[in-house]
């Protein structure tokens, strides 16, 4: 199944590469000439999408919010939302807007903290998202290797993990088969 992704920045989709957020501008698609997150939203559903992830850039950044956006958006079409998660009481905020909650390595505050999310809530409303960055583990908060993440998705058996390389967001390079075999 393929999943298509929206980035949200000041209440647009917007588009980058890397993972430089700063550098990111209005999307440009083939499904609609508008970067407003509702018609794209509405154009994928159209073209027979499932659902949605959508990373609320301006949460993870810690510098606002597009949840009254992502709420719209998830009565058009499920959302698999990454709001910048950082421990267990961040999920009561956003839980109501979406489909799904991305639990994302790179938020994240501590180990301890995730065992806190998956004790408290359903698995299948949580993914977890071993984000990477130039080969390894990302995280602002946690020290993680790729052994640290296997020993977290063993414990706490996850209903989905996501592998997303921030570093090749963008670039057309696919998806590094290496790290995948290792996962």
């Amino acid at each position: 199944m393929i999943t298509p992704v929206l980035d949200l920045k000041n209440g647009l989709a917007v588009s980058g590469k890397s993972g430089k957020r700063e550098t990111y501008k209005p999307l440009k698609t083939v499904f609609t000439d508008s970067s407003d997150p509702l018609k794209i939203a509405e154009a994928l559903k159209e073209a027979g999408y499932a659902e949605l992830y959508i990373a609320d850039l301006d949460s993870i950044e810690g510098t606002g919010s597009n949840l009254e956006i992502v709420e719209k958006i998830n009565k058009i079409i499920p959302v698999m939302l990454d709001a910048g998660i950082t421990n267990h009481q961040d999920i009561e905020a956003v839980i109501a807007n979406a489909e799904k909650i991305i639990v994302a390595t790179e938020t994240l505050e501590s180990i301890e903290e995730i065992g806190q999310i998956f004790s408290l809530k359903p698995k299948n409303s949580l993914v977890l998202s071993v984000d990477l960055m130039d080969g390894r583990v990302l995280s602002k908060n946690m020290n993680l290797n790729f052994e640290d993440v296997m020993g977290i998705i063993e414990k706490h058996n996850p209903a989905e993990v996501i592998i997303l390389d921030v570093s090749r967001v963008g670039t057309n390079s696919g998806f590094d088969e290496a790290v995948v075999n290792r996962f």
